[in-house]
């Protein structure tokens, strides 16, 4: 009977095992079969394209969109490389997408002292300066939290596997710490460095107090929107070549305008609080920065990157 019983159970190994390389097949399968849909209607012309000279329906299919595929193929194929970029790597970037984005704090500050306090147009303009650390990290390519909840998420919804699970959690932990590290670095410099005058720095206690203000709960909620305008601008920028700058500018000035809060920027403002005395750290990361990021992660993660993956995963 034992020998039987040990029969049995190599049979029913084996056809649990022949399952998989089955299932494998049938994914294949149907992952060729919507790849040639799609190659019969890009060369299957339309009524228009049949009275289009062949150089003419070229520059017709140049001159198209890339799909909701295509854009999505390369923000995965980026996210993998990021996740698979080595930890000083990640570090280093970090830190310098830390140092960068402090560059909307001050810009900010520059404008607001020389507008005046009294401008009925002061947020307006003054949101244009929040713009600049944004285009400076992003155009060159540093590590930014608030871009990761799009990018290397992808690889996760694709595969979400437990070694995926634990290179996003790898990244997301050491670009965070670093960008806290660059953006307290850089509020050292502005309040005790003496390099900024005292009117630029009078302004930037002003707007880090208007941060400082807000309820945890506000706070958040407030980051719920910056999250999700950060990974639709990641999602953009695909389909934008030659007009990044401009995309970058339009969405950042809008998170400002609308009294948004993005964790890594509003960190350097709580941070020239905390080194004034004005905040302990305790404080600062638990009613402001925390909140921040939880609101950035619902946004970026919860609701853009999921509704990315969402409207592509049967075309895969």
């Amino acid at each position: 009977m034992k020998k039987d019983s040990t029969i049995v159970d190599k049979i029913e190994n084996n056809d649990t095992s022949s399952d998989e390389p089955s299932k494998d097949r049938k994914r294949d399968d149907d992952t060729r079969a919507k790849k040639e849909r799609r190659e019969s209607r890009e060369e299957m012309p339309t009524q228009t394209e049949k009275s289009l000279t062949k150089d003419e329906r070229e520059a017709v299919a140049d001159h198209g969109k890339l799909s909701a595929l295509s854009v999505y193929s390369v923000i995965l194929r980026e996210g993998e490389e990021e996740l698979d970029r080595p930890k000083t790597s990640l570090w280093w970037s970090g830190v310098a997408a830390g140092i960068g984005i402090s560059t909307s704090v001050l810009t900010e500050g520059v404008i607001r002292s020389g507008v005046g306090g009294d401008s009925p147009y002061l947020t307006v303009i003054e949101s244009f300066g929040y713009t600049f650390g944004f285009v400076l990290v992003i155009m060159c390519r540093l590590q930014l939290f608030t871009e990761n909840t799009i990018t290397v998420v992808l690889p996760v919804l694709a595969s979400p596997t437990r070694h995926h699970f634990y290179r996003t959690a790898r990244l997301w932990g050491i670009v965070f710490a670093a960008n806290m590290f660059g953006t307290f670095f850089t509020a050292a410099i502005a309040v005790h460095g003496g390099i900024l005058t005292d009117e630029v720095l009078s302004a930037i206690f002003e707007i880090s107090h208007h941060l400082a203000d807000l309820p945890p709960s506000t706070t958040l909620l407030r980051g719920i929107p910056a999250g999700f305008f950060i990974a639709a601008l990641v999602w953009m920028l695909p389909s934008t070549k030659g007009s990044e700058v401009v995309v970058i500018i339009l969405f950042t000035w809008l998170i400002a305008a609308g009294g948004f809060t993005h964790v890594v920027a509003g960190s350097n403002e709580i941070f020239n609080l905390v080194l004034i005395g004005e905040m302990n750290i305790f404080t600062a990361f638990i009613n402001h920065i925390f909140p921040m990021l939880i609101g950035n992660i619902l946004g970026g993660t919860g609701l853009f990157a999921l509704l990315a993956y969402g409207q592509v995963k049967q075309e895969l």
